[in-house]
């Protein structure tokens, strides 16, 4: 197991919570002219420099799939561009929210599931494993249940969000999540949340049960990356002892 941190999309945030991780996490923001913006020379220097292997995440707003044929050939051919970058700066993997224009609409499914085999098909090419995350609890994400089955359906890695699921479903979403599709994750976001509405806190400040990882992904080989949303490096490096623990009962 590798356990990595989120740094947005700062370099400079990297550059003061980074130490004593594997892996960053680096965001690509929202800016229509993402990647140009990004000063690809120094995140490169910093991550060498400091010794982490470089992940990213891919834009969040823009979803995957629509009912309209020419706007999603437009999404697969702009996370083509966004994976080809990530590859030629050396990332592992490239998280990719699980979004469609309607959730309720089932179909779109198909389409979805369609969009996504073009996507992880991009990020092959480019040498990036797309990770696809969980953000039903969102409006415009996709249930837990189907995110899962159509992530197996095109043979997509997962990026199970511990949080997002709880916020979703509770303990009981996690747990059934993990249970019936635990072997398809490969990175997880770590965090702890309230069910009033608080998230990506440190774990242990919040209501999730992090022993349900401890029974069904003991020995996780993926990646980790702690998603707490503080510059604090002893509560982020805390967060990171627990899971560590959680999953492989060792300090």
């Amino acid at each position: 197991m590798e356990l990595g941190v989120t740094v947005g999309d700062s370099i400079a945030r990297l550059e003061k919570t980074a130490h004593n991780f594997d892996s960053v996490e680096f965001g690509l923001a929202e800016a229509a002219d993402v990647p140009e913006c990004i000063d690809d020379e120094r995140l490169q220097h910093v991550c060498n420099e400091m010794g982490v292997a470089l992940d990213v995440h891919l834009p969040f707003k823009q979803v995957v799939a629509t009912p309209v044929p020419e706007i999603n050939e437009a999404i697969v051919e702009h996370q083509r561009r966004l994976l080809s970058w990530a590859g030629e700066l050396g990332a592992r993997k490239a998280v990719l929210h699980g979004t469609v224009r309607n959730p309720s609409d089932t179909s779109l499914r198909p389409i979805f599931a369609t969009q996504l085999s073009d996507i992880v098909e991009a990020g092959y090419d480019a040498g990036v494993e797309v990770v696809l995350e969980n953000v039903g609890h969102q409006k415009r994400g996709l249930p837990l249940t189907v995110l899962g089955d159509l992530a197996r359906e095109v043979d997509a890695s997962v990026c199970f969000d511990v949080g997002h699921a709880y916020m979703e479903d509770g303990n009981d979403g996690v747990k059934r999540f993990l249970k019936r599709y635990g072997d398809t994750i490969s990175h997880l976001h770590a965090h702890d949340a309230r069910a009033r509405g608080d998230t990506h806190i440190p774990v242990g400040a919040g209501e999730i049960d992090y022993e349900l990882l401890s029974t069904y992904l003991s020995g996780f080989e993926g990646t980790v990356a702690i998603e707490v949303f503080t510059d604090d490096v002893e509560l982020l490096q805390d967060t990171a002892r627990r899971v560590k623990l959680t999953l492989t009962d060792d300090l």
